[in-house]
């Protein structure tokens, strides 16, 4: 059994925000189908982001597109999208128009700005997100310009997993109500809200600056730290216990009483580390460090932590039948978890299925391919 095994989504995102979102959806049993136009090159998709879901090909500037849209969307209990505010509407597939039809239907919209507003019209990327709400201004160091996270923190954090939020929050909603409603994801706004510490910094009088704040490298017991082998370990000995650990286990206990000084002292003890860390390798430092109660760990590229122990015994990182690894979904349930059921489909794969699902016969799937509503 899996928690959302009785309700069916009908995916027209694409790219990372909407997909990555149904993702976790998926894994969790929702029942879901990406319809995705026949001639998308993106197809269905990063195959991460495919398993667990079945793949539609469905041309929805076609009128027969949109009335077999409108077919499925009488069985949904949610619809996604991920198009710039507008763009539904132009299609006739709104959410007004849906819900008429459908009052049930959750219909959530992930978009870079949200619904309204100002910038409500315009393009953007992760970059853009993070910039607009400040927390690219804290990524880097304090000498240096913004620098740019390697994972994408306001398409995943702050769109899809808002999303998913949203999306059962409303589900939990219609049980009491018996309606639907509309979800408006904005990507700035999820963004925006992961400015915890700088917000509490600035309400406390003080102006954080990049790479000047106590959890951004600046203190030596937060600090990444590069190693004999030129690759890096993580310290974040914050709390005095474990700095304390860390000066006695450095041979530097005279360092214990100067956790936060300033001016040459900061920079001295940062150098002094620094150096150590730079006579043994990575490896040679988890040996010695890993295990002591310091805060301590390594800075893994993508093959450590793909075979990182802890991630394989939580299951985050799942062996494919084809000997590939995959990742796996990190929220656990005891009773109920999610699984990884079936594999990524091929692009369209589900096309004739899901057609005959709603009545149509071969002759009328005949007709709607050779119209190129449903592509070839």
């Amino acid at each position: 059994m899996t928690p959302l095994q009785n309700l069916k989504l009908l995916d027209l995102s694409r790219q990372l925000p909407g997909p990555f979102c149904s993702t976790m959806l998926a894994d969790l049993g929702m029942d879901t189908l990406m319809v995705s136009n026949p001639t998308d090159p993106f197809g269905s998709g990063i195959p991460f982001m495919a398993r667990n879901k079945r793949s539609m090909k469905l041309n929805l500037k076609t009128e027969a597109g949109r009335e077999v849209l409108l077919r499925l969307v009488d069985q949904a209990d949610v619809l996604l999208e991920g198009f710039r505010p507008g763009v539904m509407k132009r299609l006739g597939l709104d959410y007004a128009t849906l819900a008429a039809r459908n009052p049930r239907l959750i219909y959530c919209a992930i978009s870079g700005y949200g619904q309204d507003g100002p910038y409500r019209d315009r393009v953007g990327h992760d970059v853009n997100y993070l910039g607009f709400a400040g927390v690219l201004g804290f990524i880097g160091h304090s000498d240096g310009a913004p620098v740019i996270p390697g994972v994408q923190i306001a398409d995943i954090g702050a769109g899809a997993l808002m999303a998913v939020i949203g999306i059962l929050c409303a589900v939990i909603a219609r049980q009491q109500t018996g309606r639907g409603q509309m979800v408006d994801i904005s990507m700035l706004d999820g963004a925006a809200l992961w400015n915890v510490y700088p917000v509490l910094l600035h309400l406390l009088g003080e102006t954080p600056q990049r790479g000047r704040t106590q959890l951004t490298g600046y203190n030596a017991c937060y600090a990444v730290y590069e190693t004999k082998d030129h690759r890096y370990v993580t310290v974040g000995a914050y709390e005095g216990h474990f700095w304390a650990t860390l000066c006695t286990s450095l041979g530097h206990p005279e360092f214990i009483e100067r956790q936060w000084v300033e001016g040459d002292e900061r920079q001295h003890i940062l150098e002094t580390f620094r150096a150590i860390f730079r006579t043994k390798t990575q490896a040679e430092w988890m040996a010695e460090l890993g295990e002591r109660d310091i805060c301590f760990g390594p800075v893994n590229d993508v093959g450590q932590m793909l075979a990182d122990p802890q991630l394989r015994h939580r299951g985050m990182v799942v062996d494919q039948p084809n000997g590939r690894p995959t990742l796996g979904n990190p929220v656990r349930l005891s009773d109920t978890p999610p699984s990884l059921r079936t594999p990524p489909p091929l692009f369209g794969e589900h096309t004739d299925t899901v057609l005959q699902e709603l009545g149509f016969d071969a002759a009328g799937i005949e007709r709607l391919r050779a119209d190129g509503v449903i592509g070839e």
